[in-house]
């Protein structure tokens, strides 16, 4: 592949529009742009997460997880284009199974807390579910395949369970909410 990014500031945006892959210029405020930006962003959190010390196997599903994200923001700047297979949704469903079935069962709601990285998962949870927001927006507006909207549900899931992992990956917990129904059971 040749040198795609030749000139970074092109000023071409300045009067508010960007280019989008098919060459069509859209408003920067646009449902497509906005969705692009999310998902990111979400790439970017992810790459702050693996800074962190993580096991190979969360560290190897994650750099994977980028990839896809590239594949879905590539998908995104082209209308009517598919980059994001079904296939990458059943990673996610496996990753999910494998991961979720070495925790415990939780009995509480658990805070977005613990350790440095699992509280950075949960960042990427959250901005994962803003993603799919901006995504379920666009496809109220414009014709979108399934995948992104799944790929994106999938991947909120799975930083839920990473988060879990991670906590308890130096023998820690999940930090656990204190409602009003577990007090007057304690």
């Amino acid at each position: 592949m040749g040198n795609r990014l030749t000139q970074i500031a092109t000023r071409t945006g300045d009067n508010g529009t960007t280019g989008l892959g098919d060459n069509t210029r859209v408003s920067k405020d646009s449902l497509r742009v906005h969705a692009m930006g999310e998902v990111d962003e979400l790439n970017s959190q992810i790459g702050v997460l693996l800074c962190e010390d993580l096991p190979a196997d969360v560290r190897e599903t994650l750099v994977e997880i980028q990839h896809q994200l590239f594949n879905l923001g590539g998908e995104l700047s082209i209308p009517g284009f598919e980059l994001l297979k079904p296939e990458a949704v059943l990673a996610l469903d496996e990753a999910l199974a494998t991961h979720n079935e070495r925790l415990p069962r939780l009995q509480e709601f658990i805070l977005p807390a613990g350790s440095r990285a699992a509280a950075l998962s949960h960042v990427c949870r959250t901005v994962a579910r803003r993603a799919e927001r901006a995504v379920v927006a666009l496809g109220s507006e414009e014709a979108l395949k399934d995948t992104p909207r799944q790929y994106l549900n999938r991947l909120s899931d799975l930083m839920f369970v990473f988060a879990r992992v991670l906590n308890r990956m130096n023998g820690g917990d999940d930090v656990y909410w204190k409602s009003e129904r577990m007090k007057t059971q304690g």
